[in-house]
């Protein structure tokens, strides 16, 4: 299961870093070679998964990736 969910993740890193690049947000390579996809709070490495797909998953698509405000601050 944890394998799922690291490929779930990998595959939503590279949808939002396209995003972001076709937004003209400069990412760095160096940066995106450092990313992994284990370092977040979703993952339950001793307890039990959902699955609950919402309809466009099911269908084949990828679900939309939310975007935080923009601010002024420059990394």
């Amino acid at each position: 299961m944890l394998n799922v969910v690291v490929l779930w993740n990998t595959v939503y890193f590279q949808k939002i870093i396209a995003e972001m690049r076709a937004e003209g947000i400069h990412v760095r390579d160096e940066d995106v070679a450092r990313l992994s996809p284990l370092k977040f709070a979703h993952i339950n490495f001793h307890g039990r998964y959902s699955f609950a797909l919402p309809n466009e998953v099911q269908g084949g698509q990828l679900r939309s990736t939310v975007k935080p405000e923009r601010t002024a601050t420059t990394i």
